[in-house]
């Protein structure tokens, strides 16, 4: 897998591009988990909810990755009660911290790579970690990601750096 250079698009809150762009990342965070979910502890193991909030802060900026970030957790909430209440704040904390480390990674470095992506999905994952053991008190639950999630964080890596080439080339 090689390195490709972006064509960065940051776009900024006054543009109605912004929404509907955070909309249908949204969607898709919507829809992944649904599918996921057939499979026992699905969430668990591949950690949708994350995936297109990757792909949104990377191609199109903090910005409409940290509005797919909120909307995201919160609408799956409210239409099926997954994520669970309890565990909201946290997924909301990781979502968010995927958003601006994804966003601002793709504007310094200017390019995606394999190794880019581990690093950000390794980042967000070590962050929100820390930040969901305070919230918790639990290092067994603050972990689940690391000791379930692996799959899910390989599949935000290859299938995020395939998808994010792929709306490169648009």
């Amino acid at each position: 897998m090689q390195t490709t250079t972006l064509k960065l698009y940051t776009l900024s809150y006054s543009e109605m591009k912004t929404y509907l762009m955070a909309m249908i990342f949204a969607a898709g965070n919507i829809l992944l988990p649904q599918l996921v979910h057939f499979v026992p502890q699905g969430g668990f193991i591949f950690l949708p909810i994350y995936f297109f909030t990757l792909i949104a802060a990377y191609k199109y900026g903090w910005k409409v990755g940290l509005l797919t970030a909120i909307l995201s957790p919160v609408i799956n909430h409210l239409l099926f009660g997954m994520p669970p209440l309890p565990v909201l704040p946290a997924i909301l904390t990781k979502s968010v911290c995927l958003a601006l480390m994804a966003g601002f990674t793709a504007q310094y470095f200017k390019k995606i790579s394999v190794p880019i992506l581990i690093m950000v999905v390794l980042g967000y994952q070590i962050i929100g970690t820390s930040v969901e053991f305070f919230m918790v008190d639990s290092f067994r639950e603050a972990i689940q990601d690391f000791r379930l999630g692996i799959p899910g964080m390989l599949i935000q890596i290859f299938g995020g750096y395939l998808v994010i080439r792929y709306l490169l080339r648009k």
